[in-house]
């Protein structure tokens, strides 16, 4: 019997439509909000390894990192983002804006 890996969960579709009333929007909000959560913790990463960062091209001067390889690490381990963004939407964390109604909305005032 295969093991199912932890980050796989089974979730109730109707949670997903309870706040835009539509799974396929709740899909695109999560979506870009895990995008939006990659390109911070990518920016984060590549910021502190690049105090280790070093111009050396000698090998003989290259040698492995401690620090750099535990914080690589780190961010191996922590949820991927489109875990975080789930949480964060079912959690009622996530501003919701649609231009569209806005526009609409604005026309009838």
């Amino acid at each position: 019997m295969a093991s199912v890996p932890s980050s796989i969960v089974t979730r109730n579709m109707a949670d997903f439509a309870k706040q835009t009333g539509n799974v396929y929007m709740s899909v695109s909000v999560i979506s870009k909000r895990a995008n939006q959560i990659s390109v911070k913790l990518k920016e984060e990463l590549n910021s502190k390894l690049a105090e280790f960062a070093t111009t050396v091209d000698n090998l003989e001067e290259v040698f492995e990192n401690r620090e750099q390889i535990e914080i690589s690490k780190y961010y191996e381990r922590m949820p991927k983002p489109t875990n975080l963004a789930i949480e964060e939407f079912l959690e009622g964390k996530v501003y919701l804006r649609n231009p569209e109604e806005e526009a609409t909305e604005e026309e009838t005032l």
